[in-house]
């Protein structure tokens, strides 16, 4: 079977949980005998950052030949030069009037969205019948909107959600215009199946999705009782990690600071580690400097290692909004480390049971006392830790991989 994974944005060069899954999936297909494609549209030079088989073709279709329309950028002067004060305020009002005569021509935000994406649309339907695959499956609604728009496939589609499915389609965070909201909806009809990671999910899909639903959890690595975390052992330091995106407005690091900060001056053995890149860096590591906590707060940056950075470990503390999963949560979990996490976010609260693998806290208040108990107790941190590693038994990656092989046969029965 030819299968065609889409990914169309942050595939080359991205590390999260999406490109993870995507690899996964990619190199078990290919394992399976399937031959495999991914296909991206990003207008940038990159790789793939998680290893793929050597037999899998990755394909960025962007070229000059798909036009885009965009606005000019506006900046705003941040010095103290007064004349680079007047030159930026010209140069953002001479955009803004551009910008103007652009929304204009083209029928406003939504008129610009259409046509960019219309061009886009075009480009994915001239390469997919280049490409004649057996079955499609995309990372995303978006990646279903970008091949679906004003386009029609006699090819199975299968969208893999890594969310809860009402975060791809609604204004529930805060940025989709009514328009977009409409048409990812719309895009739901031309699936004919569709991945979700947990049964309570299926509350979440919209009205407009007819095709077959099977859920098909993320995989976890899988950890002999012999590697698992040892908290019974004394060290001169013991440390709580966070591993993921820095972006505050989902990942609320800055909740773990401020839950670590309350209580660090009492356990001088303690330490907070970040490992993960994002756009909040700047704003994270000024918050620990207000603090006066450079040398028990680090945020240390990318690692392909994130096994060993799990297992000098001692608390997973993962204080997010929403989650689909928790890729980064489970991993930890499964090498025996008690989890910390909020009791509304989705995902986390599927994954840690409270007061049996951890705690789920209501507020940062909560957060800290429950911190505070896994810090105090090594006996509490084994206890929940070795519950966390026999839940996590449940995701065995080759499980989850014969879930979708035979997901996949179901799918193209039915078309």
């Amino acid at each position: 079977m030819k299968i065609l994974l889409i990914q169309h944005l942050n595939f080359l060069n991205g590390s999260g949980g999406t490109e993870k899954i995507c690899t996964f999936l990619a190199n078990g297909f290919d394992r399976f005998g399937h031959e495999v494609e991914i296909a991206t549209c990003q207008d940038i030079e990159g790789r793939p950052v998680f290893p793929l088989n050597a037999g899998i073709k990755v394909t960025n279709i962007f070229s000059e030949n798909i036009p885009q329309t965009r606005l000019k950028p506006l900046f705003n002067y941040k010095g103290s030069n007064p004349l680079e004060w007047i030159k930026y305020k010209i140069r953002k009002k001479a955009a803004k009037k551009a910008n103007k005569e652009i929304l204009k021509k083209i029928g406003g935000a939504e008129g610009l969205f259409k046509h960019n994406l219309r061009i886009r649309a075009a480009a994915w339907r001239e390469y997919i019948e280049l490409q004649q695959p057996d079955i499609i499956i995309t990372m995303s609604v978006s990646s279903v909107l970008e091949i679906t728009f004003e386009n029609e496939y006699r090819i199975p589609i299968i969208n893999s959600v890594n969310g809860r499915p009402d975060y791809d389609y609604s204004d529930i965070l805060g940025y989709r215009s009514p328009f977009e909201m409409d048409a990812l909806k719309s895009a739901y009809k031309s699936l004919a199946g569709i991945q979700i990671l947990f049964e309570s999910y299926r509350d979440f899909l919209p009205e407009t999705f007819r095709g077959k639903i099977n859920v098909i959890s993320n995989p976890v690595p899988q950890f002999n009782d012999n590697e698992i975390v040892k908290h019974e052992h004394l060290k001169q330091t013991y440390k709580i990690i966070n591993v993921a995106t820095l972006a505050n407005h989902c990942k609320q690091q800055h909740m773990a600071i401020e839950a670590f900060a309350a209580i660090s001056e009492k356990y001088p053995a303690w330490e907070l580690h970040f490992w993960g890149e994002g756009k909040d860096f700047n704003f994270l590591n000024n918050t620990i400097k207000k603090l006066h906590l450079q040398d028990k707060i680090f945020l240390n940056g990318f690692t392909d290692d994130p096994v060993s950075k799990l297992k000098e470990s001692d608390i997973f503390i993962f204080p997010s909004k929403y989650e689909g999963f928790g890729l980064a949560l489970a991993e930890g979990m499964s090498l025996g480390l008690p989890a910390l996490g909020f009791a509304a976010c989705s995902g986390v609260n599927e994954l840690i049971k409270h007061n049996v693998s951890g705690f789920l806290a209501n507020d940062v208040e909560e957060l800290t006392r429950y911190l505070e108990q896994l810090m105090e107790d090594p006996n509490l941190r084994s206890k929940m830790g070795k519950n966390g590693h026999s839940e996590m038994i449940g995701f065995n990656p080759e499980k989850i991989l014969n879930q979708w092989n035979l997901f996949l046969g179901e799918c193209r029965r039915l078309c």
